[in-house]
């Protein structure tokens, strides 16, 4: 079993300026809360690429790519949905140079890298408005609740 990485340690990698690093490691992405529905992700421990360099100034550009299947219910009939995401994401962290070029997935003064928190926003970020079962669904009648896929003839008298 690979090795699980929710946090990353930065400075170890010994990088100066410049130089970069790509590295092949293994997160976990916590359950979504999306729409008011719970979505887990799969595999449990997601395959994550890491391209780390370093910046003038003691900083880092990120840049984190990986793959991962999101199950839930279908936001429009509640059946059974599955989506297989790619994600590719980028942050940067230069120290000093205020707050838009703060990554809020690096601590500044240890240069730790929270991995689990950036791929989960990243995947949030990179999903569609409305998870569903197939690019049709019907949803449900707005009267009786009944799926529209089932039968798209339902009607009810007026």
């Amino acid at each position: 079993m690979p090795q699980r990485t929710d946090l990353f340690e930065l400075a170890p990698l010994g990088l100066s300026s410049g130089e970069g690093r790509r590295l092949d490691l293994h997160t976990a992405i916590a359950p979504f809360d999306y729409g008011g529905q719970s979505y887990v992700v799969e595999p449990s421990l997601v395959p994550v690429r890491l391209d780390v360099s370093r910046t003038t100034g003691s900083g880092w550009a990120l840049r984190l790519r990986f793959t991962a299947s999101v199950h839930g219910p279908c936001m429009r009939c509640l059946d059974p949905a599955e989506l297989s995401q790619d994600v590719d994401a980028r942050e940067v962290s230069q120290p000093g140079s205020g707050e838009e070029l703060q990554s809020p997935y690096v601590t500044e003064a240890e240069d730790v890298l929270d991995l689990a928190a950036w791929a989960r926003d990243a995947l949030a970020l990179a999903m569609p408005a409305q998870l569903t079962c197939r690019p049709d669904c019907a949803g449900l009648c707005p009267e009786c609740g009944a799926n529209l896929n089932e039968d798209p003839d339902h009607r009810h008298e007026p």
